[in-house]
């Protein structure tokens, strides 16, 4: 077990310059997982025809991909914490790489009497062993890190997120729609075993020696700490939003707005493009100036505020225009997106250096398991009142953020 660095040369027997190279593997880590995540759902279109499945049966096999990723979180996070960074990136990578195998082999499309059957088994296995990503990543981040530094580093590893998913919505409509799912499964394979290699060559742990001695008692449990189930639980919550975007956006371009294959897979790429951007720069503004919470909350308000605009708007979608609609889809895209890698910063320093990998394993389960209940939730919203009512639910669910992000400290940026 080790702290969390005070200064990059810290590290023991590396150059300072080396935890950029950690932090280029966990962005690919997360990206090569992204792909995975963010990437399938955009695929919701073709992938709705080409299973022959209900809205409904689309937000079950969607959201049991996040409820994968929503059990496993916790579990991995600790064994982060008895067992190190690169074991568990190692194993989850493979493990994904082995469950999308599994769905090339036996859920495509045509293939086998039940293939949503085993696209339900292979999504769920992809989610629950891809999820070792984000606490192991983030925790190598940390540590390598010092003060000063870590909101942007965390920010920049966050852009893998929108990273992945911009591959994911820039390549993955058209490869489904002219090649079919065995090579979008194929793809997604072989962009988690090139971060492998990556993994192999650059991730390793901080000279244990070196730290030991440092390592400094936790006043709480992570688990047990309410700042630490509040920053947690405001994460979770505030993805319902993003997450109803991401993974039902293109229908609802195609519905309300008529927009075509090709403009969706666009206008969805500038979401995720957009919210990488925002991310370094939300991370960056935040270790200059300490203002992480306040930050938060401002976010929680302006998602809230967006999203409730984009359901007035679409209460006559009609007589939206199609540039105009699509333009709010992006700069609502982008603000929801934005947030991610500076609440990832506070939860770990809320939650002390020992326990990293736990609280952050903590936060991905709120956030997944929010990914999971939003991809059920939203084609009820769509039956009952149409689309009006998913964006209008997903801006009160923004809005119950607010409370949960606490006010700003009044320590300085360092605290």
């Amino acid at each position: 077990m080790y702290t969390l660095s005070t200064s990059p040369e810290s590290i023991a027997g590396a150059p300072p310059a080396h935890r950029w190279k950690v932090l280029a593997a966990g962005v690919a880590a997360n990206a090569s997982f992204s792909a995975v995540f963010s990437g399938i759902p955009v695929t919701s279109l073709v992938l709705r025809s080409d299973y022959h499945l209900s809205n409904a049966q689309l937000g079950l096999a969607l959201g049991l991909l996040s409820l994968g990723v929503a059990l496993g979180e916790l579990p991995w996070g600790v064994l982060t914490d008895r067992l190190g960074d690169r074991k568990v990136l190692l194993a989850g990578l493979l493990g994904t790489s082995a469950a999308l195998c599994l769905l090339m082999a036996m859920a495509r499309p045509g293939r086998g009497v039940s293939p949503f059957v085993w696209l339900c088994v292979g999504l769920t296995l992809a989610g629950l062993l891809g999820g070792s990503v984000n606490g192991a990543s983030g925790r190598a981040i940390m540590a390598w890190f010092a003060e000063g530094e870590r909101g942007l580093a965390m920010s920049i590893r966050q852009t893998a997120v929108p990273l992945g998913g911009g591959i994911g919505a820039l390549l993955l409509p058209t490869l489904a729609a002219r090649a079919g799912f065995g090579a979008v499964y194929g793809l997604l394979m072989a962009l988690c075993l090139a971060s492998v290699a990556l993994v192999l060559l650059w991730l390793r742990e901080p000279h244990k020696a070196t730290h030991a001695h440092a390592a400094s008692p936790v006043a709480m449990p992570a688990l047990r700490s309410p700042l630490v189930w509040r920053l947690a639980l405001g994460t979770g919550l505030l993805c319902a939003p993003q997450v109803a975007l991401i993974s039902f956006g293109g229908i609802f371009l195609h519905e309300a707005g008529q927009a075509s294959l090709l403009l969706i897979s666009v206008l969805l790429t500038l979401v995720q493009v957009g919210a990488a951007v925002a991310r370094i720069a939300s991370g960056r503004w935040t270790d200059r100036r300490g203002q992480r919470r306040p930050y938060l909350r401002a976010c929680a308000l302006g998602s809230a505020l967006l999203f409730l605009l984009l359901g007035v708007s679409s209460l006559d979608a009609l007589s939206v225009s199609l540039p105009w609609l699509g333009g709010f889809v992006v700069v609502a895209g982008v603000v929801v997106s934005a947030w991610h890698g500076v609440a990832y910063t506070e939860l770990a320093v809320a939650a002390g250096p020992a326990q990293v990998g736990t609280a952050l394993g903590l936060g991905n389960s709120c956030v997944f398991g929010v990914f999971f209940l939003t991809a059920q939730v939203v084609p009820l919203l769509l039956h009952w009142h149409g689309w009006p009512a998913v964006w209008i639910g997903t801006a009160g669910a923004a809005l119950l953020v607010w409370p949960l992000f606490p006010p700003a400290r009044k320590s300085p940026a360092s605290s």
